[in-house]
């Protein structure tokens, strides 16, 4: 087999004012790959004279020349390398606003918080050629002292900036590996960091007293309550469909599901009871009809009716699964696996909880 190598040469192009142009021409062409167009020509920017008149015009000649050399060999080391970043000098222009809220909708609603608040930090401009490490510093520094997005008189937690920053940095690399960008800004930058806070979440007495109270939005119930007996996140919830159930070969239940937020693929058995919480088989969306808006007021409102003084979310009820399931003796590898953590150690902060059964 015999591989076509592409050759770059330096070449000139007279100019008027009795100037020359200095170029590399590739052959074969090359495809680039940001835009798939092919390219012959890469114009340097450097000139000379066409008919120096002294010894000093030949000298600045002779040293454009080299440079221009010396960059023509740059570019076959390149391609031998397979690195094509030289091509694509448009690409500092791309709206980096616009892949931002790109990739935002393909995620969750984290996403779209983060997309807001550097929209709005950024004043609603931003191209590739302006994301810069300074930039990503000014904006850490803007989430640590910035108010809500739909609160303007509150600020956001130091937890809150905390996860809006790494998600944002999950976006750079995700921009590093699409080679959006030259290099993995990352390596360079420092993370905002956790503070520890109280975990609140549910007794198992709690969660009973909770079932046995009526709640004005029935869908709501039925997700809250899946959500205390299988441990999954609302984003996770809220897309589950009939079709990610399956039978087992212990005729058990299953749910196989990539989770959202993680992107873990799991493969999670659930109880009888969490399956006639899912109502009739059928196909779509299990819980239908079922909004994040729901998962504010509306429940606060139905937690405050069963008579609970704690400080509710959806996400407690993940907690609540967690500590309910080492209380009863489940190991807790096995809860780590049923959360889908990527690390026991994850899991750890629920074992130190106070046990909820005898």
């Amino acid at each position: 087999m015999t591989l076509t190598c592409t050759n770059v040469t330096l070449r000139q192009k007279p100019l008027r004012n009795d100037r020359i142009s200095l170029y590399l021409d590739y052959y074969p062409a090359i495809r680039n790959p940001y835009t798939m167009k092919m390219s012959r020509r890469e114009f340097l920017g450097i000139y000379i004279y066409a008919k120096p008149k002294n010894e000093q015009q030949r000298m600045f000649n002779q040293d454009m020349l080299n440079k221009a050399e010396a960059i023509r060999c740059i570019r076959v080391q390149s391609l031998i390398n397979e690195e094509f970043g030289f091509l694509d000098k448009n690409k500092q222009k791309v709206d980096f606003l616009a892949y931002f809220r790109t990739k935002a909708r393909e995620k969750y609603e984290k996403w779209d918080c983060v997309y807001n608040h550097f929209e709005k930090f950024v004043g609603g401009k931003c191209t590739f050629g302006d994301v810069t490490v300074e930039l990503c510093e000014k904006f850490r520094d803007y989430l640590l002292k910035c108010k809500q997005i739909n609160h303007p008189n509150a600020y956001i937690s130091r937890n809150s900036a905390a996860g809006y920053y790494s998600t944002f940095r999950a976006l750079l690399k995700i921009a590093y590996k699409e080679k959006m960008l030259r290099e993995n800004l990352n390596d360079f930058l420092e993370k905002i960091e956790w503070k520890e806070v109280k975990k609140e979440y549910l007794t198992l007495d709690e969660v009973k007293k909770l079932a046995a109270t009526p709640c004005k939005i029935p869908v709501l119930k039925q997700a809250s309550l899946f959500a205390c007996m299988t441990g999954l996140r609302i984003s996770d919830i809220l897309k589950l469909d009939w079709h990610d159930f399956e039978v087992g070969p212990d005729q058990g239940y299953y749910i196989r599901i990539c989770t959202e937020k993680t992107e873990t693929e799991a493969t999670l058995p659930i109880s009888q009871e969490a399956l006639e919480l899912c109502g009739e088989w059928g196909t779509g969306k299990v819980f239908k009809g079922l909004t994040r808006s729901m998962t504010h007021h509306p429940l606060k409102q139905w937690i405050a009716e069963a008579g609970i003084r704690k400080h509710i979310t959806f996400h407690c009820f993940r907690h609540s699964y967690a500590v309910i399931q080492i209380s009863l003796g489940t190991d807790i590898y096995t809860v780590s696996k049923m959360l889908t953590h990527k690390n026991v150690t994850t899991t750890q902060i629920y074992a130190s909880a106070p046990r909820l059964v005898a």
